[in-house]
């Protein structure tokens, strides 16, 4: 387009690239960041401990490279798309008369990934140099849990050689005044519970049936959910990632109309909050299960353990500048736990301290949502924020 800016351009293009779920062929993203690394004249890695899951890390050696790194974290893949409520093609990229350019990924977290890179292009260009290596990292598979993505490779003896003392990776899109910082994650806790009873005829009233005791679980778990969310919103100063949540995503059983099931199971997805005793959460379920009736159980299809906040004090000396850096620009901020879960958690869970921030704000949050969209003004200042930030935690 004729009078864009490069970086713009450069966005657009990695948003073209359909690296989305259920079917990935990552090899477009690779070749992309891959001819981007060698515009700036960087060393490139590409690891694949999963076949077809590469993980590409962009270096730039720091001036003294026995201190610990900056580790710059984004995933390639993105989420599907129901193109028949798009405005737009998801992976045409289309910039609209206001500069708003419309695909998936633009705000989850392509928009990144293309900042980090463009704020070191700018440094290159400025002939700056660091204390600190930088290692900018795109890995795959996040929207699918990361295990085979960033789960593997924090495993690996080729990360334990990076020497990554600070972490950053996507945070919480903001539609006001404020940008969100995150350094912790709920707890995901994700269960089938299957509850068994009489069958028979469809027209006759039996018995101990899996439905009445299906009733009671399902009862169970969404009043627990409705308190939640009247604490919620009852409390101005909490936020989404301060409770737990709890939603029933998953009904099966049956075969036939006239025939009364056997077995129904369902599936909840749970994000316990951070105060949330686990012990005594786990007795509650299994209370309600006792109290539904004989042959109900559960088993977890997910059970996370719970990880330790990234401190936001004096104790942590990247803090300490990150705080400096974005209240020298003047900008607003506030402290969140994130209410999903994200890369960071693994780089978290070594005992790493990790941020999660996307210099977007005064945004409409569109993550996973159809006509996903992220503005050109609002993705060029993110890049200045980004150059002071990635600036000040480079020569720390």
């Amino acid at each position: 387009m004729p009078n864009e800016h490069p970086a713009v351009t450069t966005f657009r293009k990695y948003l073209q690239i359909p690296s989305v779920h259920p079917e990935i062929n990552y090899d477009e993203c690779v070749k992309f960041i891959t001819n981007e690394a060698k515009k700036l004249n960087l060393p490139i890695k590409v690891i694949e401990i999963y076949s077809g899951k590469p993980i590409v890390i962009i270096t730039w050696k720091g001036t003294n490279p026995e201190l610990p790194s900056l580790l710059l974290n984004s995933h390639m893949d993105v989420v599907p798309v129901f193109r028949e409520y798009w405005k737009y093609e998801p992976f045409d990229a289309i910039k609209d008369e206001n500069g708003n350019i419309y695909a998936r990924g633009a705000q989850d977290m392509k928009c990144v990934g293309i900042q980090y890179m463009e704020t070191i292009r700018r440094y290159l260009k400025e002939g700056l140099r660091f204390k600190r290596t930088i290692h900018i990292s795109f890995v795959p598979d996040e929207e699918i849990g990361g295990k085979e993505g960033m789960g593997a490779f924090v495993k690996t003896l080729e990360f334990q050689s990076m020497n990554v003392g600070f972490a950053m990776d996507e945070g919480t899109i903001s539609d006001s005044d404020h940008f969100f910082v995150r350094n912790a994650e709920r707890v995901i806790w994700q269960l089938h519970v299957t509850c068994c009873g009489n069958t028979g005829h469809g027209s006759l009233l039996h018995e101990n049936t899996a439905a009445e005791k299906m009733q009671y679980i399902i009862n169970k778990f969404l009043e627990y959910r409705e308190n939640e969310k009247s604490r919620l919103y009852s409390n101005p100063d909490l936020m989404l990632g301060d409770v737990t949540t709890i939603n029933m995503t998953m009904l099966q059983g049956g075969i036939q109309m006239n025939v009364v099931p056997p077995e129904i199971t369902a599936g909840f997805d749970m994000r316990l909050a951070l105060d949330v005793n686990h012990e005594k959460f786990l007795n509650m379920i299994d209370s309600w299960c006792s109290e539904a009736g004989n042959d109900v159980r559960y088993t977890f299809r997910r059970k996370s353990s719970p990880i330790a906040p990234t401190p936001m004090d004096e104790s942590n000396p990247w803090w300490m500048v990150f705080k400096h850096e974005i209240e020298k620009m003047g900008l607003k901020w506030k402290k969140i736990t994130s209410p999903g879960a994200s890369d960071n958690r693994y780089i978290r869970e070594l005992g790493i301290p990790a941020i999660g921030f996307s210099p977007i704000n005064n945004t409409p949050v569109l993550l996973h949502d159809n006509n996903e969209f992220l503005n050109e003004k609002v993705f060029l200042r993110g890049i200045e924020i980004y150059y002071n930030l990635i600036k000040g935690l480079a020569s720390m």
